[in-house]
Order: structure tokens, then sequence, then C-alpha cells
């Protein structure tokens, strides 16, 4: 429901004049966008997106699902000539120092480094025009490779099925390496908008409108953005200032349609209750979009920024924030609460580690797994896990329903599976037993899942998803059969 913003971005024709600092009558000279080269800037970055799908599930008022998650990146400008720079980033999923909360509260974390693992690479090198705006990667003919690599070896080693969607996003990825980009570090891109290779002046105050147009799926969409200098800081040497953008209500809605017919397919019961004026209202969409920047008056590079993405479609609403920061510089911007909020309401998902070979246990398997024991002779750990392996007997678990239905995060369908009071306690022990190990799922003696246990599970509640929906159909009807059980083991 997104597009790539640097397809047609021209938000330099805006009059948002980036000079040397100077205060005159004529306005706010600040400086064209000059970074040093061979100097790395690290980046803490916060992220939250909330979904809100309470219309679907007839209960208004129900608090968004809300995830989140905090990194720590760094970038470097290789070189700069006068067609553009070449610039490295740094990645990594780790949650930062002074991050409060356990890893699973910060589920980003935990999807990120299985979007590091899948691509194969914790660096990207861009090549981008003078302001920042990535234009071209280096390195995609072996990223998509190994994309290619661990589509062929899936769980247990079976192949990823050619209808899960695996193979077209790597021909979209084939097709357009900037969405690498887009997926790993989209804070190139929001730095960006703040960076001008131009020098300009600004008034504080009056507002700088212009349009552009961008392309959702074949439909034209005009976008209006509206520039305004808030105010500057002679002490810090900075400017202060905001974006807004509005998509045109009637093409956006266009474009969405498609979005919209499937969602209203995966609730169908519930769509066939709702009145023409709810039909109507579900049918139509919006986007919106909310930034604060702040420039430095010394190099015209941005410090700090924080975005609200807002997108309205098909009865639900999805918010996305974003704020970074350069870590040598202090923050000025107010955080939205959502990022430092303690009580959230979170998604239901079991996030599983993609397996890696270069990957070492971090920061994020040390907080999502208890501490380990004291260490013992390699012989006697090694008979003591062996042993452990034989005491832990497989677990065959008594279903109470099977449901598939529509993940309000994601909207890819899932099966939600409820165990009986009896059987949910049973699965209890046995995953507290097996902390930190691999099980396998099995329904009619087929494995359908190879889950590592990062935690115990305590409510009696397996969420199946990554395959095919008519596959979970499948495994539904399987499990609706009277006295219908999953067998629960280790991973052999």
């Amino acid at each position: 429901m997104t597009s790539l913003y640097w397809k047609s971005f021209v938000w330099f024709c805006l009059c948002v004049t980036l000079s040397t600092p100077a205060w005159s009558a004529g306005g706010v000279m600040i400086p064209g966008y000059a970074p040093a080269t061979g100097v790395e800037r690290s980046y803490r970055v916060q992220k939250a997106t909330e979904t809100d799908m309470s219309f679907w599930f007839d209960k208004s008022g129900t608090p968004p699902v809300t995830a989140r998650g905090a990194f720590r990146q760094a970038m470097t400008v290789l070189s700069r000539d006068e067609d553009g720079m070449r610039v490295r980033w740094s990645l990594s999923a780790d949650l930062p120092e002074g991050i409060a909360g356990l890893a699973d509260s910060y589920q980003m974390n935990l999807l990120y480094r299985n979007s590091l693992t899948a691509y194969g690479t914790a660096t990207l090198e861009l090549e981008t025009d003078l302001n920042g705006n990535p234009r071209d990667l280096s390195g995609v003919d072996q990223i998509v490779a190994h994309m290619r690599k661990v589509a062929a070896n899936g769980p247990g080693g079976v192949p990823a099925a050619p209808q899960s969607g695996v193979y077209d996003i790597i021909a979209k990825l084939e097709a357009n390496p900037l969405q690498i980009v887009a997926a790993l570090v989209p804070e190139a891109q929001l730095l960006a908008t703040g960076q001008s290779y131009k020098d300009e002046t600004m008034d504080i105050g009056p507002a700088s409108a212009t349009s552009r147009d961008e392309d959702y799926g074949g439909v034209s969409v005009p976008v209006t953005s509206t520039w305004t200098l808030k105010s500057t800081d002679a002490t810090a040497h900075t400017a202060t200032l905001s974006l807004s953008e509005e998509a045109d209500a009637s093409a956006f809605s266009q474009s969405q349609q498609p979005a919209i017919a499937n969602l209203i397919s995966g609730f169908a019961e519930r769509a066939k209750n709702l009145t023409a004026d709810q039909l109507a209202s579900v049918k139509r969409a919006s986007k919106s979009r909310s930034v604060e920047l702040v420039v430095s008056l010394n190099d015209g590079s941005t410090l700090e920024a924080s975005e609200i993405v807002t997108v309205e479609a098909g009865g639900t609403r999805l918010r996305t924030y974003t704020h970074i920061q350069r870590e040598d510089m202090p923050a000025s911007l107010l955080l939205p609460a959502v990022l430092t909020a303690k009580d959230l309401q979170a998604p239901d998902l079991h996030i599983e580690p993609l397996p890696s070979a270069k990957a070492g246990p971090g920061i994020l398997d040390e907080l999502s797994t208890p501490p380990a024991p004291p260490t013992a002779p390699q012989e006697a750990a090694i008979a003591a896990d062996n042993d452990a392996a034989k005491a832990i007997a497989p677990v065959s678990l008594e279903v109470k329903s099977a449901e598939v239905t529509l993940s309000p995060v994601s909207y890819d369908h899932g099966l939600n599976i409820v165990l009986t009071p009896e059987s949910a306690a049973t699965f209890r022990d046995f995953t507290q037993a097996v902390l930190g190990r691999q099980t396998q799922m099995l329904i009619n003696d087929e494995v359908v899942m190879e889950p590592w246990m990062r935690e115990p599970i305590m409510d009696g509640r397996i969420v199946l998803a990554g395959t095919d929906r008519k596959d979970l159909e499948s495994m539904a009807e399987q499990l609706r059969v009277p006295g219908a059980k999953i067998l629960v083991r280790l991973r052999p």
C-alpha cells in the first residue's frame, strides 16, 4: 500500500532553500548537503506500526495492534563527486543499549533479523544522488542468488512452493533492486527528505506547496506536498522543517480497490451484513504523511527526523511511526507516545529465526531465552543433552477449535488453533522444557511446522502461517474432526 518515494522525488523544486548559514531580511540561508567523506555516522532508529481492524471484528473502540522496533544503524559516505555519492550502510537487528523491555516486545527486531538472514547481508553499498536519495545498489546479483538458495532450502529442506509468493518477491527485486533498500534501510530515504544539494533560502512561517504523481499499481496518484520552515536554533546551528503530504483521495481509492476486494473476501460473513453506507466507506481510501526534520546549518545534513504515515483503506487503518536521531547530536523533536509506551496491544506473533550458517548468538538470543546454566565439561554436556532429548517425550495435543483468519498485522491468512484446557497445560509444560531448542508439529503424521521454542506458550494457542490459504483450510478441516490431535516433539 506504499510506494518508493524516490521514483519521482522532486522536492528540491519546492523552494526549500538549503545555503551558507546566515540570518537576513531575505530569510534563513540553509546550506546544500555536503557531508564529510570517510566518517561513520551512527543513528538511533525507533519504529512502530499501529493496525486497527476493529471494524471488521465489530469491536469499535478496541486499541490498535502495535508492533515496534529499536535499532542502531551506521552510515558512511565513501565518496562524492559532481554526479552523486557512494554510501555504505552497516545494518544490525540487535537492540541498542539502554532499550527497556525484553527483545520479544520489540517484534520488528526479530522480523528484521530474519530479513537480514534472507537477504544474506548486513551491509549495503548505495549509489545516491547529491541529496542522498538512493538510485542504485551494489551486489544485487549476490543478494538475489542468496534468496533463491534460501527459497530452495526451506524448513526441513523442503523448497518453497511456487504459490507461496517467495519467487514473486525475488522477481520484483530483480526488476527493481531499490526495493531491497526500501526493505532493509528505509532510513536512507527519510534522511534524504531533509537534504538538498542546492543552497537556498526560506522564511520562517510561510508554507510552500507543490504536487507530484506517484505510481500505485499502475494508477497515477497526485500527491500534494507542503513545506514550512518552523524555527531555527542559533546555538545548535540547526533549522527545523515540517512537511505534510496528502494523496488525492479519489485516485488513491481507485489504486487500492484490489487490496480492498481481497480484504472484503477475507471477511465475507461480516461484509454480507454491512449497510450501503458502510460498504461505500469501506471502498474509500486515503493516505497522508507528516514529517519533521532537524537540518544542520553547517553541512545541510539531516540530524533528526520524525515521520508518521497514515493509510486508511477497506475499513482498516495502518499508521507507521519512525524516529531517527544521529547519535552525536542532542534530540530536539518530541517522540510519539507509541514509541515509549509501556503497555501496548501487541500482535500475537511467534517469530522463528531463519537458520543462518553465519549468524551467531546475539543480544536478541540473550534476551529471548533464559540464562544458560554453568558450563560443564564438553563430554558431560553432550551426554546431558542426549539424556534430555530422550527424557522429553513427544506430546499429543487435543484441538478445541481451528479457524483460518486474516492477520490484523500482515493481512496474510493464518491457521489459529486453540487447544483444550488439558492439552494447553501439557503444551505449556512441554514448551517450558524445550526452551531454546527446535521442535516439530505434526498433523496426521505430516510435519507442518518446525519452530524454535524461544518462549513458553502459556495460553494454548498456536498460529500456523506462511503457507498457501488452501493448505491452511485443508489443515483446519483435518483438525475439526472430533478427537483430532497435533503431535509435538523435539526435531530429530
